[in-house]
């Protein structure tokens, strides 16, 4: 099995059965502010997408790049397609000119032509990339391969179950806006976003150990930020704070903990793979040479992209637009029929936008009890958003029902909140539309309902096995300090004795002192 390393969470395998594209990512994502990083856009992509299946993991935009996809990739190429609860992405892909897809069924093998075998693990909770993500796992004459990007399954146990696998492609880098765009003193940020970085090597860890791969591979991030705006969220300054460490970082990382297996991939190095887990790598450059002069590469990218930047921003004003009017014609309806999810956000949330030249600021508030968008009426707010105002006219211009999925990913904005996080915030503005919106609402329903009857033991503690967050098996991802237990898969805190969970609201844990 033939892996080339296409960039970002992006790969082709090639096997004697056929070929596979995965995440094909190129253009600049989130109102330009993320980039691939090796840059990836002077591959041959005529030929690199001339394959016989895509596997587009999810809607998330640095794994879907509608243009790129719609220019390089074969309209004759299969679609892998996850078994995802909406059909967003089968119509996106439509429009974008694809007409065959293997609907795919989760945690399902599907044996295609010549003996090539795949199965696709979907996601499927609101807080799941835009309402789902997924994980690949590719079989062919003997080498398994996994690809699970940017997914963060509660375990990997259905893929070994399947058989030892050779390769295994997983996230470990950040792929999110928090700790850098919250108003926080710098020392605060620097201690939150080294917690942050922490949990993430951890996590990845833990999955590394999990499946027992021979090879791991680093993939789907980071991204590189070439505006000047956002130029401070590249790891290279030598910030430990900093939740955007590259290849090099996780290989030094890796060894620390004992890792040897680690491979990386730059675009256009290419792995070829065997069933008895030799593996062969060639690189266009070599790899340790080309991270020592990270710097100079992003500054030659930040010059070489600034006129696509410069493009993009030209496109964001639309002056005509009347802010609040849209808002309100908008999202007014959505919050009416939402119950779990308002009720989740508990408060009214506050949106600063920024007018052009900087001299004015218009304040609107999405009044989740009142169930109303409206003027900001000088009262307290426990989540407040501060951000340009073009930005939110550009989301009503093109009718973005996933602010998630653009503006907050964009790192354009600053935050404050009193309180812990909240999820329902955020899974609320990726769901501004009917269909999102019912979906969220059912599965918040039909989670809230479920009763985990199975208790399990941590130290001195019996605890419900499922977390309460994504239920995460805390029998494997649970750990217990004094009165505290942490779930690793997302990094979630609970206090044993009260059974309050620390670092969000709107979820209780059932803990007891074994014993008493």
């Amino acid at each position: 099995m033939r892996i080339t390393g296409t960039g970002h969470a992006s790969m082709r395998i090639d096997t004697g059965a056929g070929s596979i594209l995965c995440d094909p990512w190129v253009n600049p994502a989130y109102f330009a502010s993320w980039f691939p990083f090796p840059d990836n856009s002077l591959l041959d992509w005529e030929a690199l997408g001339d394959v016989d299946y895509l596997y587009v993991s999810h809607l998330h935009r640095d794994h879907f790049d509608a243009e790129h996809l719609k220019r390089f990739v074969s309209k004759k190429a299969t679609v892998l397609l996850p078994e995802y609860p909406t059909s967003q992405l089968e119509d996106e892909l439509r429009d974008l000119g694809f007409t065959s897809f293997l609907r795919t069924k989760s945690d399902e093998v599907h044996e295609l032509d010549g003996g090539l075998k795949v199965m696709i693990q979907a996601l499927i909770s609101p807080t799941d990339g835009p309402i789902g993500d997924s994980s690949l796992w590719v079989e062919y004459d003997g080498v398994r391969l996994l690809n699970q990007n940017d997914a963060r399954p509660s375990d990997l146990s259905r893929f070994a179950e399947l058989g030892h696998v050779h390769a295994h492609m997983l996230q470990f880098s950040g792929a999110i806006w928090y700790p850098m765009v919250y108003e926080l003193p710098t020392a605060a940020k620097t201690a939150f976003g080294k917690q942050k970085r922490d949990r993430q090597f951890d996590r990845t860890w833990r999955y590394i150990d999990d499946l027992k791969a021979d090879h791991v591979f680093p993939i789907a991030g980071p991204p590189c930020f070439l505006d000047d705006e956002l130029w401070q969220f590249n790891d290279i300054f030598g910030d430990e704070g900093n939740i955007f460490p590259d290849q090099s970082v996780f290989m030094s990382e890796y060894a620390k903990v004992g890792g040897t297996n680690g491979v990386v991939l730059l675009p256009g190095s290419v792995s070829e793979v065997t069933a008895t887990g030799d593996i062969t790598t060639t690189h266009p450059t070599d790899v340790d040479e080309f991270f020592a002069n990270k710097k100079a590469h992003l500054e030659e990218m930040r010059e070489r992209k600034a006129p696509v930047i410069a493009a993009e921003k030209a496109s964001w004003r639309h002056p005509e637009i009347d802010v609040l009017g849209e808002l309100k014609k908008r999202i007014e309806p959505l919050l009416e029929e939402s119950i779990y999810l308002a009720k989740g956000v508990g408060g009214p949330v506050r949106f600063d936008l920024v007018s052009y030249d900087g001299d004015a600021v218009e304040s609107i508030v999405v009044d989740f009890p009142g169930k109303q968008v409206r003027a900001y009426a000088d009262e307290k707010v426990r989540y407040r958003f501060r951000t340009q105002r073009e930005l939110i006219e550009h989301l009503i211009f093109i009718d973005e029902g996933d602010w998630v999925n653009s503006l907050f990913l964009s790192c354009r904005f600053s935050a404050a909140r009193i309180g812990q996080y909240n999820e329902f915030v955020y899974a609320f503005f990726k769901c501004l539309s009917e269909e999102r919106l019912q979906y969220a609402e059912g599965w918040y329903d039909e989670h809230e309902k479920a009763v985990e009857a199975e208790d399990i033991h941590l130290g001195d503690w019996t605890v419900q096995r499922r977390c309460p967050h994504l239920k995460a098996d805390l029998s494997r991802f649970g750990i217990v300090e004094g009165n505290v237990l942490t779930c690793q898969l997302h990094g979630w805190k609970f206090d044993l004795p009260s059974g309050k969970c620390l670092t969000s609201v709107g979820h209780k844990i059932r803990a007891e002192k074994t014993g008493s």
